[in-house]
């Protein structure tokens, strides 16, 4: 209860006690609280007429990154004599050094500035508005406002650098990039012999091919290097991503999407990005450096859920997918996730799934005894069913133990050779 509800209502009873009573004692108990309150109503602001602004040295950031938050608030009226100001820091910030809450007295046409830090884990967050509550000196009366003033704060996920990624789409773009296509014509990789045509360069003739005929010249042909549109679908489901103890994949399943949608962007492709998890987050495809900052402010608003629709991967809606592109699915996988990931072989996408090892990530926070290490293999022996399973679907998993950097475990299993460990065959 305030001060001014309970001061009246304490003068309310006095007066009616008077008037009931017939004694003067009640009426001079309570003149000097009505004395009181008439004077903490006349000191008070006609007006209240504040603006404010708020700037952060930062915009984006990475997880537990410190960023100054910088307030200035400016009086357009009357003098203020108790202003407490209160900068909402959004849910999931943490207020590293200084304070967001401040009394001060304001007086006509004053400004004063704060700041403070603030930092956080990985997600999106918005300083929606500054509250204002205004008190008399003789705390009386009070008002309270709000000043909008809306910032974004995004704290993006870690972005490990990978110089390449390997893929082979069943169709590519016709634009030139550096995924190998299923066609002859200008590139480094042999492809195949034809035919010599006018406009060929001599220096692609094949001489040995063409030496065995007597009127006819063979040609190298090499194999064309474009771009391709690959889809990337990160699985957000509970029972994939979180285990006992508040433990959770999810954030090592967020590193690795970021880090393979930033090295597949850089060498020229198109890409998408599907959260599959309480519901579906659409990133529509892109290019270039604008598609980056897409995905990962998508992968920052990324969270974990459970849906009774999406809980497994059969409502993957592959409208979103251009026909024969590549699909790659960052995922710690279940049981039932093998036919679906067979169906869209079946409907002509290339799939390949990164998969964090969910075993063995579960183990390392485990106690160690002769239970938990027996359940341990037996369940180790299902996953690697699984993945077997998969791999004679034509499915390309990667298995990835989660303390393994995951910039060096995409350098041992997703880089290509130089061309001239190729050409001898390494």
């Amino acid at each position: 209860m305030s001060r001014s509800l309970f001061l009246s209502l304490l003068t309310y009873v006095l007066l009616l006690a008077g008037m009931i009573t017939v004694h003067g004692e009640f009426f001079a108990l309570a003149l000097p609280l009505v004395t009181y309150l008439l004077a903490g109503y006349l000191q008070g602001p006609e007006q209240i007429k504040l603006e404010a602004t708020r700037h952060l040295s930062a915009e984006r950031v990475l997880p537990d990154s410190n960023v100054d938050v910088t307030v200035t608030v400016t009086n357009r009226g009357a003098t203020l004599e108790e202003v407490l100001l209160d900068d909402l820091v959004p849910a999931g910030l943490t207020v590293r050094s200084g304070s967001s809450r401040h009394w001060l007295r304001l007086k006509k046409a004053e400004s004063y500035m704060f700041t403070y830090t603030v930092s956080g884990s990985r997600g999106g967050y918005v300083f929606q508005a500054i509250e204002v509550q205004v008190h008399d000196h003789l705390a009386v009366g009070s008002s309270t406002l709000r000043i909008a003033t809306k910032e974004r704060l995004f704290v993006l996920p870690p972005v490990t650098r990978i110089r390449q990624i390997s893929i082979r789409p069943r169709g590519t773009r016709v634009y030139a990039g550096m995924i190998p296509a299923r066609a002859g014509g200008a590139g480094t990789d042999f492809f195949g012999i034809r035919e010599y045509q006018p406009g060929d360069p001599p220096g692609a003739i094949n001489w040995r091919t063409s030496a065995r005929q007597l009127d006819k010249f063979y040609t190298n042909e090499f194999q064309q290097e474009r771009v391709a549109d690959v889809g990337i679908v990160l699985d957000g489901r509970l029972r994939t991503n979180e285990f006992a103890r508040g433990h959770s994949l999810f954030e090592h399943s967020i590193q690795a999407a970021a880090s393979i949608a930033d090295a597949l962007l850089t060498q020229g492709n198109r890409v998408g990005l599907l959260v599959y998890a309480t519901f579906l987050a659409w990133t529509f495809p892109g290019y270039g450096k604008i598609q980056r900052e897409r995905i990962l402010h998508a992968l920052a608003n990324a969270r974990a859920g459970e849906s009774q629709v999406f809980s497994d991967l059969e409502h993957i809606p592959t409208r979103l997918f251009p026909p024969k592109s590549q699909i790659l699915l960052v995922s710690a996988l279940s049981e039932d996730d093998l036919n679906p990931l067979i169906q869209l072989r079946a409907q002509g996408y290339e799939v390949m799934v990164v998969s964090p090892n969910p075993v063995k990530f579960e183990l390392s926070y485990l106690p160690v005894n002769q239970t938990i290490e027996l359940a341990g293999r037996v369940i180790h022996m299902e996953r690697t069913l699984l993945l077997q399973r998969m791999g004679r679907a034509g499915i390309h998993v990667l298995d990835w133990e989660v303390t393994e950097p995951f910039d060096l475990f995409v350098k041992r299993r997703l880089s290509r050779s130089p061309f001239w460990l190729r050409a001898i065959g390494r």
